[in-house]
């Protein structure tokens, strides 16, 4: 079974309908000048997008380095996922036409001089952005231009960026950028990539309808790959040319005066392939993807595992507990009701109010509001509406869904705050509303603007950050203010059991069921069922790579449900058994545990798969990685905690208790 029959399920059905297409993801048709119609076109737009590497987490725009730019071109619109990620589209100046060839085509050139301050920063800015690996990203009809090569193991691999040059280095001791491309082998010197050779290749059906008309000169482009080159022009532009182009460095600097002259240029040659559908067009770039060949069977054998183990607790769980409500229904005489043992001596104190209540119902309103955006996410996701073709749409998605969910953390704050007996409701609903929202943008911002005194693409401009802020006081505040108001109108939950006037002593505690060693335990099980797929979606997020199994994911996110949720049950019932009734925050924190656990792995990927160098770097890593384990302690926790006030709540309203 191929891999991408697995994952794209959803689009293939969606690709093949002939009226629906996905926003974002309708096909193009193109054709030559002479031909060109409103059902085709033949100019072929070539966008560029922000340059990154995997050495430094700040990115560029494309004109940070001095390439080749359009001073009046029209940029496509770019949605806030996008602006939030710092994906920055932007008009190139290479001139592509539909079936026209071309062979050595000039860009521009670009003229340094020696002794002058501006350009000796824009060179210092190239030889930076070479040492650093920094990669191009381009986009041609939607799809991105793609760098294919062999690695050492002899497969191909298809990145979807390409370098702007490459830097040898004296010691070669393992596969680099210019030991790839063979020649650029001169100790301790800077090759600029000044010349692309771009290959298109496109689909030409001629029994389809959209393209009977136009037979052989019509066509949809499925895949546009680059080479990259560095070649030395000299007064004649020569495409041919085997002599690399090197950048002064510091041994070589341009003396005062001296100038230095860089063309950039490039050749398009198209290629017709009708084996290849357009709906199957990004197939050859998921399939190369590094360490996306894992053993499914793996994945399936560890998913089974989980399930079994799942199994297995749900079924020890409902014996026992069929065991102890029979015995306890089945005594009669006070005498025998006092040589009660287990969970029905605390039902007097079982649901007495925890402390630092209000804390807690902020929490789990606020966990509840990221569980259902993730929910909802990757629903749309498995469907197809969030796939990579449409760029930027997972995280606005994601956003949305979040201010859109503020009634719902709203309603479940005040719902669980009411039945703590609490009535600071104005306290609830505002530290609902600013607390978990407050410290995520609290970090965004600091992040934000050590992307913005870098000079990066990544900084997010003013206007969104007012548009970020509307979104959150104009309409996330309002909407968590309904959710309290009618939440905090309903009337309190009401308990099955009564609660005593004085609390109940609690025994001495075994080792495993106090509070710090049950708290532990109860975050292995969980992190055990994610900690495959979270390999993918680092990778994803800090090796510019594309996260496409989202199948997998949805499958994962409900696995991890099930089990947070007996986890965290059986450990409940086991301090419950120990006559430990503090399991409010208990069980919120024994799932919500897990989020430590993704703290660690996160750490441990930091510095055995990543190459980030940098103090900078380093803190907007763990800025943006802090994000992630805090929502996903809400989510964990709050998970944990419902299970268990579900099953609390059922356990004792199914005795008698006198």
């Amino acid at each position: 079974m191929r891999t991408t029959t697995v994952v794209f399920c959803a689009l293939s059905v969606l690709y093949g309908a002939s009226a629906f297409y996905l926003p974002g993801l309708a096909p193009v048709n193109y054709c030559k000048a002479s031909e060109t119609s409103s059902n085709c076109k033949s100019e072929i737009k070539l966008y560029v997008n922000r340059l990154n590497t995997e050495k430094y987490v700040i990115p560029y725009e494309y004109s940070h380095f001095d390439f080749c730019t359009v001073e009046d071109g029209q940029s496509p619109v770019e949605n806030l996922g996008q602006v939030v990620f710092g994906e920055r589209i932007r008009p190139s100046p290479y001139t592509l036409e539909f079936l026209k060839d071309v062979k050595c085509s000039k860009t521009c050139i670009k003229t340094y001089t020696g002794g002058d301050a501006a350009s000796e920063k824009k060179l210092q800015l190239l030889r930076k952005g070479m040492a650093m690996n920094y990669q191009h990203h381009w986009i041609v009809d939607n799809m991105p231009v793609t760098w294919c090569y062999q690695l050492e193991d002899e497969r191909q691999y298809c990145s979807t960026g390409f370098p702007m040059g490459c830097f040898s280095k004296e010691s070669k001791l393992q596969q680099d950028t210019c030991t790839i491309h063979g020649p650029y082998n001169k100790p301790n010197t800077y090759y600029l990539f000044n010349h692309v050779n771009l290959t298109i290749t496109y689909h030409s059906g001629g029994s389809e309808e959209w393209a009977s008309g136009f037979g052989d000169n019509g066509g949809r482009i499925i895949s546009v790959k680059v080479m990259p080159h560095s070649i030395k022009h000299t007064s004649t532009i020569d495409c041919e040319s085997q002599i690399p182009l090197e950048i002064p460095g510091n041994t070589n600097a341009l003396a005062n005066g001296q100038t230095f002259q860089v063309t950039y240029t490039y050749s398009v040659k198209f290629v017709r392939n009708n084996t290849i559908k357009w709906s199957s067009r990004w197939d050859y770039i998921l399939e190369s993807m590094p360490h996306t060949n894992i053993q499914w069977f793996s994945i399936l054998n560890s998913l089974i595992i989980v399930l079994f183990l799942s199994g297995m607790v749900a079924m020890i769980m409902l014996r026992t507990l069929h065991k102890d409500i029979a015995r306890y229904n089945q005594i009669e005489s006070g005498e025998d009701a006092q040589e009660e043992f287990g969970w029905k001596l605390v039902h007097g104190d079982v649901f007495r109010p925890p402390r630092k209540g209000m804390l807690l119902s902020v929490l789990l309103g606020s966990g509840v509001q990221v569980f259902f955006m993730t929910l909802v996410t990757l629903a749309f996701a498995c469907l197809g509406f969030l796939s990579p073709a449409n760029r930027g749409a997972l995280m606005t998605c994601a956003m949305v869904l979040y201010v859109c969910l503020g009634t719902t953390a709203g309603y479940v704050a005040a719902r669980i705050y009411k039945s703590f007996g609490g009535e600071k409701w104005k306290s609830n609903v505002l530290l609902t509303s600013m607390l978990s929202p407050g410290i995520v943008f609290s970090l965004f911002f600091t992040m934000n603007l050590i992307f913005w005194v870098n000079g990066s693409s990544a900084a997010v401009p003013f206007s969104t950050l007012i548009a970020l802020l509307a979104l959150w006081f104009g309409v996330s505040v309002p909407l968590t203010f309904i959710g309290a108001y009618f939440g905090f109108k309903k009337r309190a939950l009401e308990h099955p059991v009564r609660t005593n006037q004085i609390p109940r002593q609690i025994p001495e505690q075994n080792f495993y069921t106090q509070l710090i060693p049950g708290i532990v335990m109860g975050g292995v099980l969980p992190f055990g069922c994610i900690f495959i797929q979270l390999f993918f979606i680092l990778n994803s997020l800090w090796s510019s790579q594309v996260y496409y199994m989202f199948g997998f994911l949805f499958l994962v996110f409900l696995i991890l449900v099930i089990t947070c949720s007996e986890t965290t049950i059986l450990l409940c019932y086991f301090h419950l058994c120990a006559e430990d009734y503090h399991w409010w925050w208990r069980s919120f924190l024994t799932s919500g545990f897990t989020a430590i656990y993704l703290l660690i792995y996160c750490i441990h990927f930091f510095f055995t798969k990543l190459d980030i160098v940098g103090a900078t770097s380093t803190f907007l890593y763990f800025g943006y990685t802090f994000i992630m384990v805090y929502l996903f302690f809400l989510l964990t926790g709050s998970i944990g905690f419902f299970a268990c006030f579900w099953f609390v709540r059922k356990i004792y309203s199914v005795v008698k208790v006198d």
